[in-house]
């Protein structure tokens, strides 16, 4: 029989600071539930690596996973690449020809970048989504398919939403379950697995000695910002290790934006000389952030940098 809630799909993404392993065991529910799923991230959280792991745990584990990057598709070309075209159906169309969405039938069809789509095309996606009827183009026949959506995003499609750029239909059939991965800055913790994860992969990659951080390096590493996440760390790695003088990577050896990184003591939070009180200012930072989110809880959690459970945890413990 086969496994519906198959951990060792996830066994890809490493790491285990709270924010990420929350995020898991909630992929691991809903890739069982053959439901479309929203991933929404910063650049280079791992939103594919996300999606093929949720492939790979689902009843559609054996059948097709295509993958489409709709900011990479020419908007006059976005109908007939999605959903196929007949013979004959504009210049150049010599013969019939399957959409991305007939490739996939039966498996999972995963569109990166689904707030790039063009707004015109948004409302054929939208009938697929609901019913799983799709149009040739030059057809005039409608063909059923059986595909599961899963979409990702590092924008905030409500504000597109608001602005009239998505349809807000669209937005609420693909986030029937909404993944938000933790950028690196929330999952700190992680940094020193991930470093030594992706310099063995550069050894292997190029048939050389593997190598290590030193502690002095790590400090560092955990203090920058990763603007680009786990795709920059993993492009530093890359780097540090092709250029490595020895076995082991000292700070005077990372780039120079990381050696610059400012010391956490020059964060701007400053501790009064008579101290504070830690509850008291928990409880107001919590309600602060109900507040700015208007009662929002997991837009709360992530004003406070938190998990929802983590979050969840502390409005039980100070009866909120």
């Amino acid at each position: 029989m086969f496994d519906f809630a198959n951990k060792n799909a996830f066994t890809s993404i490493i790491g285990h600071s709270p924010a990420l392993e929350s995020v898991i065991r909630t992929a691991q529910v809903a890739a069982a539930a053959d439901v479309h799923i929203l991933i929404e991230g910063e650049t280079g959280t791992g939103k594919e690596l996300m999606a093929q792991a949720l492939q790979q745990s689902s009843k559609r584990a054996d059948k097709p996973f295509v993958i489409i990057n709709c900011a990479a598709m020419p908007a006059d070309l976005v109908e007939s690449l999605m959903f196929g075209h007949e013979k004959g159906a504009f210049t150049g169309a010599d013969s019939r020809k399957d959409g991305y969405v007939q490739k996939a039938a039966g498996g999972t069809l995963f569109l990166d970048e689904i707030g790039e789509l063009p707004l015109a095309q948004q409302a054929k996606l939208l009938r697929f989504v609901e019913n799983g009827e799709c149009q040739r183009v030059g057809s005039h026949v409608f063909e059923q398919v059986d595909v599961r959506i899963l979409a990702a995003t590092n924008q905030n499609l409500l504000a597109l939403v608001n602005e009239g750029r998505f349809r807000q239909d669209l937005f609420y059939r693909l986030s029937v379950v909404t993944l938000r991965l933790p950028n690196l800055r929330e999952r700190r913790r992680d940094i020193p697995e991930l470093a030594k994860h992706f310099l063995q992969q550069a050894a292997e990659k190029n048939q050389s000695p593997g190598c290590t951080f030193s502690s002095d390096a790590i400090t560092l590493l955990k203090k920058y910002a990763w603007p680009g996440n786990i795709r920059e760390l993993k492009n530093v790695c890359q780097h540090v290790s092709a250029l490595s003088p020895g076995e082991v990577i000292h700070k005077e050896n990372l780039p120079l934006d990381i050696r610059e990184t400012r010391s956490a003591s020059t964060s701007g939070y400053t501790l009064p000389e008579h101290g504070i009180d830690m509850e008291s200012l928990e409880i107001d930072l919590i309600k602060q952030a109900l507040r700015y989110s208007g009662g929002n809880k997991s837009k709360a959690a992530r004003l406070l940098g938190l998990s929802r459970d983590a979050f969840l945890y502390r409005l039980k413990k100070h009866d909120l």
